[in-house]
């Protein structure tokens, strides 16, 4: 019986395999500093600790000008307006760098999705390969059977 496809060896399947590089890596190695700094700078922002913080400090900086002793209050009632005015400009800073940093990480999650797609591809034609071995050794052992009971 003739093999109608001859299978890849497993040489020839070694040859055609490329190296799989992280993609993680290939993205943060062609970021520029800039983008690198939008990282940095999601990633401290993005943070519970970060969030704790600003709480910590808010809170502090509110119940002691309120409740503290006139004299040792550094910032007296109208400070409270400039200090929302100074939060809503830490706002409208950092909201265009998380997204920046947001933007950089889906790229970067998109490169490893398309990575994981050629491995898939790469294991599915090995597996077609594994299987049309077997199918050939199970002919060549069906033709031995059919020979050894003649």
């Amino acid at each position: 019986m003739q093999y109608k496809h001859k299978p890849e060896s497993l040489e020839e399947i070694r040859a055609s395999r490329k190296s799989v590089r992280a993609a993680a890596l290939d993205a943060r190695s062609a970021a520029s500093s800039l983008e690198h700094f939008a990282l940095v700078v999601t990633k401290s922002v993005g943070s519970i600790g970060f969030f704790l913080i600003l709480l910590v400090w808010t809170l502090g900086w509110l119940v002691w000008n309120l409740f503290a002793p006139i004299e040792m209050r550094f910032d007296p009632a109208p400070a409270f307006v400039i200090w929302l005015f100074v939060s809503n400009m830490i706002q409208l800073i950092l909201l265009p760098l998380v997204m920046v940093g947001q933007n950089l990480e889906s790229r970067a999650a998109d490169r490893r999705a398309e990575a994981d797609f050629h491995i898939n591809e790469k294991t599915e034609k090995e597996v077609e390969t594994i299987l049309a071995h077997l199918e050939n050794q199970n002919e060549l052992l069906m033709d031995l059977a059919g020979k050894i009971e003649r």
